[in-house]
């Protein structure tokens, strides 16, 4: 099944699934009507996240079935971020498009992005005009993100913009070269730099199912953004410290003009112990920024695989058998 190993298939899709079963047929339906409309060869790559449901199950019988379609199932969930890694690891597109299974980004959109890389461009992201079955809650905090982003990061990263988005593939061998544990996809696309330009579209509500993305995963994306792409947390922590200090030597100067000019000073321990509580307190959230980062280090040097493969369909046995591409560890298949 699949292209031979020697032919290059014009687009890749790369689509990463968890527990989206109820979803599935419809994204079937929606791929097949958008690949007649595409010129030149097309495979989709479908790669399970460790799901709990029957996703897997149709995910190999589709591509078993369909030689267009290819299937990568992970040995557990390692979170959307790797699953990406893995489908763009096994890209072969001249071309490549990124984007989730729920349907929320409308299969559609692919063709205005193939119309722009064909006019020279690189990268092609999608930005949201509107962001339809979304709370004001969840639209509210999402803006807070892009704005804080866009004030604290290194790079320049695209407001309103998700993972989905089309990659030529000069600017994807470059992406492979970033073996990062934490990784935080669109701000590594952001940083390669190359041409880039936005599409926009309305956002479609879920077609099916639930969310997998509760305020939990989303607050530990935003940190992981934030602690990929900026130093501005350490720079506050280098800011704090020396707030800290001056508010404690002006507090000392006031302690000695009190004592001077007051008659009534009588010395007590709640100052003492407001000043404490403070510095303790200030300590604490420090060395939790600074912990991050350390963190982060201690998850690199380990030199893990970032992703292991259990099994696959669709792909070619040399493909199957080889390492995560341009990854110096290889990651077993079975």
């Amino acid at each position: 099944m699949g292209f031979p190993v020697a032919a290059r298939p014009t687009y890749s899709i790369v689509i990463p699934v968890f527990n989206e079963q109820a979803v599935l047929p419809l994204l079937f339906h929606r791929l097949d009507r958008l690949m007649e409309q595409m010129h030149g060869t097309t495979e989709v790559i479908l790669v399970d996240d460790g799901s709990s449901d029957c996703s897997p199950i149709i995910l190999c019988a589709r591509a078993r079935s369909d030689p267009r379609y290819r299937f990568i199932g992970l040995s557990r969930n390692f979170g959307q971020q790797l699953a990406m890694t893995a489908g763009l690891d096994a890209a072969r597109g001249e071309a490549v498009i990124l984007m989730d299974a729920d349907l929320q980004d409308p299969p559609e959109v692919v063709l205005q992005m193939i119309g722009k890389w064909r006019e020279g461009f690189e990268i092609v992201y999608a930005r949201r005009k509107t962001r339809a079955g979304e709370s004001r809650f969840k639209l509210a905090t999402a803006a807070l993100f892009y704005k804080l982003m866009s004030k604290l990061s290194a790079v320049e990263i695209p407001q309103n913009v998700g993972d989905f988005r089309l990659v030529d593939h000069k600017a994807l061998a470059v992406f492979r070269e970033m073996r990062e544990q934490d990784r935080f996809v669109r701000g590594m696309f952001a940083w390669v730099g190359f041409r880039q330009t936005a599409i926009e579209f309305d956002r479609d509500e879920r077609a099916a199912g639930e969310t997998k993305w509760p305020v939990s995963k989303l607050i530990r994306l935003a940190i992981n953004g934030l602690v990929s792409f900026s130093d501005a947390p350490l720079r506050l922590a280098l800011w704090m410290g020396m707030g800290v200090s001056a508010f404690g030597f002006l507090y000392g100067l006031y302690v000695i003009v009190t004592r001077l000019v007051s008659s009534d000073y009588v010395p007590g321990w709640a100052s003492t112990i407001v000043v404490v509580a403070f510095l303790g307190g200030a300590n604490m959230m420090l060395t939790g920024i600074m912990g991050l980062y350390i963190g982060r280090i201690h998850n690199e040097v380990k030199r893990r695989p970032l992703y292991i493969v259990s099994r696959s369909a669709g792909l070619e046995e040399s493909e199957a058998a080889a390492p995560s591409s341009m990854d110096e560890r290889p990651a077993r298949r079975a």
